[in-house]
């Protein structure tokens, strides 16, 4: 890159070659061009883009947040974030809410997930194409959850399951509320 940042590459006074004529007496110019440094950083910051947007289409959202009250977290890949209006909802995220929090989220199927304060809920398992079997799988770890069942349940009744401390649930209707408790009066 230049120092104005263009990319273009610079020609000196040298490098514009020496014009001669040549037997056939037609004049020619030889130009040699260097690139500078700024070339190889365009192209090592291309494949760390490319790389990325690979990264980012192996781990595709599954849903996303719909509403959030208070405090509510996503934890994924070992980090915890706040969770945000418009975010996106990951296979194997966890959603935590404090004591004043809640969460609502609308997975690809249309399923809706609303959990209450003091709540952990774990996105385990997610697959959904349209028009083909599908299945999810949750684990409420402690608080409550509320569910509307999208297409997976509707399509196939057993693909779809809760995890508890206390049970699994198999969803066989298209709403319900579960509640876990994590031991603690």
């Amino acid at each position: 890159m230049d120092e104005h940042g263009s990319g273009q590459m610079e020609l000196g006074p040298m490098e514009l070659g020496q014009m001669e004529l040549g037997r056939t007496g037609v004049m020619r110019t030889d130009v040699a061009v260097r690139p500078r440094a700024g070339g190889l950083l365009i192209v090592i910051l291309g494949m760390a883009f490319a790389a990325l947007m690979a990264g980012e289409a192996i781990a595709q959202d599954v849903g996303r947040v719909k509403t959030v009250k208070g405090t509510v977290y996503v934890e994924r890949e070992g980090r915890r974030e706040l969770a945000l209006v418009g975010a996106g909802v990951r296979q194997a995220d966890t959603l935590v809410t404090g004591p004043d929090g809640a969460v609502g989220i609308t997975l690809a199927d249309d399923t809706l997930l609303s959990a209450g304060p003091n709540s952990i809920l774990a996105i385990e398992r997610f697959v959904y194409e349209a028009n083909q079997p599908g299945s999810l799988e949750a684990a409420l770890t402690k608080g409550t959850l509320a569910v509307v069942s999208g297409r997976i349940a509707k399509q196939a009744p057993d693909a779809m399951r809760v995890r508890t401390p206390a049970a699994i649930l198999g969803v066989r209707g298209t709403e319900f509320v579960v509640r876990a408790s994590d031991g603690s009066p």
